[in-house]
């Protein structure tokens, strides 16, 4: 994931302590991962599932970036949490962020709900509301919290306006008791990921949540698109071997400045759902992350994830490197040798240039180069492409990336 994330932006790692940051930097250098991009903060966790636990980055009315610390108590207190709750409250203070302090609001993971951008809010009454079954309590995040408090809460803190709920698992089976990011998730305001009916039962999910999630509308009142992941077509096998019994979701997918990181399986619907997202998100570029053994341990991609806006929502330097930035459409396209993509600098700028095959793999990657200004040239050799469709990634100062369609027709 790192290795994916640092060509266009910046990744902050969590790690335990400094032995540990030495451990995860040996690791990403042995990858031949830059660290120019990486930076660490040592703090003491649980676990790795940051998603759940970690800072919530908005801003207030006035654009200022902010953080929310909402309670976190080990998915209902079935594991240790000690620690994991205190994180978003010492990445506030390390990065002096403001930060709002809700534990004594509300519970709740941030993998539990899902946005779209526009007011709407999708979650599951399991994972938030306490409910019971003939076994007992389940989900013992908020005693007595009723749907009503919960919304205003999601009004207030996170600006919902119209709430789809869905009843979510009533078994213990679940550690999460269905978070909504195993399953559903908005690509964009109108068009909602899910699965089938059938891998959605398969998942565990009743018929009537069924019927309550594909018919959900948006803030206009309008039934989202949805698409259609598949599940893996086999049972995930861990990289050593064992079998867990059970397939994987490929919704749970994180979306960053320029690249999609998709959880795959070593398995033959990777490709599959792969393309299908990739085809959703046609300014970014898919890149598949083998998830098996992260899986064992019941998450994946969106789960170690937390996204970090930049600290301004209106300018940035970057953002003013970025206007100073014109890359033209490759030249030849379709082309059988070579194609070329026209750049223009006004200031001098590194300059890196990658090309990634339909299934989100690096096959080219040229090294980050020092370009002065005024125009220059980049070319792409298809000596060593197949025919196809490939995506390219121009980088500048690590930071501002430019993607385009080519085309190897040989």
């Amino acid at each position: 994931m790192t290795g994916a994330l640092v060509q266009s932006e910046h990744v902050h790692i969590i790690a335990y302590n400094s032995a540990e940051q030495s451990r995860i930097s040996n690791l990403l250098t042995a990858a031949s991962i830059n660290l120019t991009n990486v930076d660490f903060r040592l703090f003491q966790t649980n676990d790795v599932w940051v998603r759940d636990n970690g800072p919530l980055f908005v801003r207030d009315a006035g654009g200022n970036l902010t953080i929310e610390d909402w309670g976190f108590n080990g998915w209902g207190g079935d594991y240790n949490y000690n620690l994991c709750n205190t994180i978003p409250a010492s990445v506030g203070a390390e990065l002096s962020i403001p930060t709002v302090n809700l534990n004594s609001v509300m519970v709740v993971e941030g993998g539990a709900y899902e946005l779209d951008g526009n007011g709407v809010l999708l979650a599951t009454k399991s994972s938030i509301l306490t409910q019971t079954n003939s076994g007992g309590a389940l989900a013992v995040r908020n005693p007595g919290m009723t749907q009503q408090q919960a919304e205003s809460i999601f009004t207030q803190y996170l600006g919902a306006a119209k709430f789809i709920w869905l009843d979510g698992f009533l078994s213990t089976d679940d550690i999460t008791d269905a978070h909504i990011d195993g399953f559903a998730k908005f690509a964009n305001e109108n068009t909602l990921v899910t699965m089938n009916n059938s891998d959605l039962q398969y998942w565990g999910l009743s018929l009537n949540d069924i019927a309550t999630l594909y018919a959900a509308t948006d803030a206009n009142n309008v039934t989202y698109n949805k698409v259609y992941l598949p599940l893996t077509q086999n049972d995930v096998v861990t990289t050593y071997g064992n079998n867990l019994g059970y397939k994987g979701s490929y919704c749970n997918y994180y979306i960053a400045n320029n690249v999609v990181l998709v959880p795959n399986y070593n398995d033959p619907n990777d490709e599959i759902a792969n393309a299908i997202i990739q085809g959703l998100h046609p300014g970014r570029t898919v890149i598949g992350v083998d998830c098996r053994n992260l899986y064992e341990n019941g998450g994946m991609v969106h789960c170690v994830t937390q996204q970090q806006p930049v600290a301004s929502a209106s300018s940035s330097i970057n953002d003013n490197l970025k206007e100073a930035i014109k890359v033209g459409q490759n030249f030849p396209n379709p082309f059988n040798k070579t194609t070329t993509i026209n750049l223009t600098l006004i200031s001098k700028a590194k300059v890196q240039l990658i090309v990634y095959n339909s299934f989100g793999q690096i096959v080219s990657n040229s090294v980050a180069t020092d370009y002065s200004a005024g125009n220059h040239s980049l070319v792409i050799n298809a000596d060593d492409l197949q025919n196809g469709i490939y995506t390219y990634l121009v980088t500048i100062e690590n930071n501002n990336s430019i993607t385009g369609r080519i085309v190897v027709s040989k």
